[in-house]
């Protein structure tokens, strides 16, 4: 089952459907602004700068379970991205990624790519996972991987039909 049949809601409170980032290489990285991976931010927006055009999205979902490292409400969290980091790619609102309120579409990622030992936590911030034009979860990328370390993934993902 590809990852389209979930409807995630914008920064903006826009709710919009992944089926319209159909067609596209998704990179989803559940993000934060007072943690260590913070600086990940840049490197996520020159990875889409560079390949938005041939067809990747990059999607950041906020989340302040660990260790509450993401306590701004979304105006906050977006004006921080823009103005430290110059983030142009999608922002979506707050979600959990564990646990009983996890948002479903972290419990589909998680059950698709399970993490070390087949562990289905996300970790920590910045956990990456990778899926293909055909909205099929490709990988789960630890958030210690800076995301130019992505870019051969990145770039055979995007040769595919």
């Amino acid at each position: 089952m590809p990852i389209y049949q979930f409807d995630v809601k914008k920064i903006n409170g826009e709710v919009v459907s992944l089926d319209s980032y159909q067609n596209n290489v998704l990179l989803i990285v559940n993000t934060a602004s007072k943690c260590g991976f913070t600086p990940q931010y840049k490197e996520l927006q020159e990875l889409y700068e560079q390949y938005k055009d041939e067809g990747l999205m990059i999607l950041g979902f906020p989340c302040n379970q660990f260790m509450s490292q993401e306590p701004g409400n979304e105006d906050e969290i977006q004006s921080f991205c823009e103005i430290n980091y110059g983030v142009t790619f999608p922002l979506f609102a707050k979600v959990d990624v564990n646990g009983e309120d996890a948002h479903p579409l972290y419990q589909f990622l998680t059950e698709k790519a399970p993490g070390l030992l087949g562990s289905k936590a996300v970790k920590w911030n910045f956990t990456k996972f990778l899926v293909n034009r055909k909205g099929e979860v490709v990988e789960r990328i630890s958030p210690n991987t800076n995301p130019k370390e992505l870019k051969p993934q990145i770039e055979e993902l995007l040769k595919e039909a």
